[in-house]
């Protein structure tokens, strides 16, 4: 008999019965009269008919006096069915196996580090500010016509904030959500994905936003990287044998998220966070597809790093220069 193992969804039914019969052909003396092969959780039974339906194998599900429940198949057909299932349950624990084997990359701290740098270094110019010009407003996502064509403003908005609370407020879960990207996909590659999501999020609001649409913040980026985290989640369970409720549970645990934290009063820009959790969920789906987490070297790391912090330089260059302008 099988080793029994734990799931939900407890059911009794009959599978193809010999000779290509379903259900009703299949006796209620003749189901007694079988081999138990496997005896747990309705829920283990069914998969495993399931397994044993699409081989045109014989079974049934009946309730077991003790409690759970048995499958059962004629004895002639025992050693092929028991099998089988050894087979299928191997498969699915090589699966899981094979999702959650990436082993936790380093550099995380550091780019926790300097995300917190960023943010109190512009909160600080913009300020006192710097260079004698206002730098939420040569910064902020602007979707007036003539603010469209300055792209900049996707990667600087993403720097900016209204006041101490919404900066300290993004600079705790942007950390949080930025050090998990960064165990998955490492520090360089996981803050430059953050930061090219988070941009297209705020390109994609400036151009479907009302003219008079103005926002700031890292939450954007902060809601990619939880889409970064979901996507590449959702995917990897995607080629697990499981339910589908179990397989896309990544899915709706970042989607709950995104209603619970992203969508608040009137001031909360809950366009932007919509649009980078969905710039975010599909990277992070390409990534798990393309097999990113297991292929990123130190050197690529840091090349990805020194982009990111290139890019927000050049953003805020041309933003300073314009409104110098």
């Amino acid at each position: 008999m099988l080793p029994a193992e734990s799931m939900n969804l407890a059911s009794v039914s009959t599978g193809p019965a010999p000779g290509g019969a379903v259900g009703s052909a299949v006796g209620s003396a003749d189901v007694r009269d079988w081999v138990a092969i496997y005896r747990g959780s309705g829920g283990v039974c069914r998969d495993y008919g399931l397994v044993l339906e699409a081989l045109v194998l014989p079974y049934a599900i009946v309730e077991h006096p003790a409690g759970g429940c048995e499958l059962r198949t004629p004895a002639s057909q025992a050693s092929r069915v028991e099998e089988e299932l050894r087979r299928y349950a191997a498969e699915r624990l090589a699966r899981r196996a094979a999702a959650s084997g990436d082993a936790p990359q380093g550099g995380a701290g550091a780019g926790a580090i300097g995300y917190g740098l960023v943010l109190l270094g512009v909160a600080y110019c913009a300020g006192i500010r710097l260079f004698g010009i206002d730098w939420l407003a040569a910064g902020a996502v602007d979707a007036g016509a003539g603010a469209r064509d300055e792209w900049w403003r996707a990667v600087t908005a993403l720097t900016l904030h209204l006041d101490p609370a919404h900066l300290f407020g993004n600079l705790l879960f942007g950390t949080v959500a930025g050090v998990l990207c960064s165990r998955r996909f490492g520090a360089g590659v996981a803050w430059l994905s953050i930061l090219a999501m988070g941009a297209l999020g705020n390109i994609l609001e400036m151009l479907v936003a009302p003219v008079a649409y103005r926002a700031v913040g890292a939450s954007t980026a902060i809601f990619a990287a939880l889409g970064l985290l979901s996507g590449v989640a959702w995917r990897q369970r995607m080629s697990v044998r499981e339910r589908w409720l179990d397989r896309t549970a990544p899915l709706f645990a970042g989607v709950s998220l995104l209603a619970l934290l992203g969508a608040g009063n009137a001031h909360v820009d809950v366009l932007g966070h919509v649009l980078g959790f969905s710039c975010g969920l599909c990277l992070g789906w390409i990534y798990a597809r393309s097999g990113m987490p297991r292929i990123c070297g130190t050197r690529l790391q840091i090349a990805a790093g020194s982009l990111a912090m290139m890019l927000i330089a050049a953003a805020w260059t041309f933003a300073v220069r314009s409104a110098g302008a």
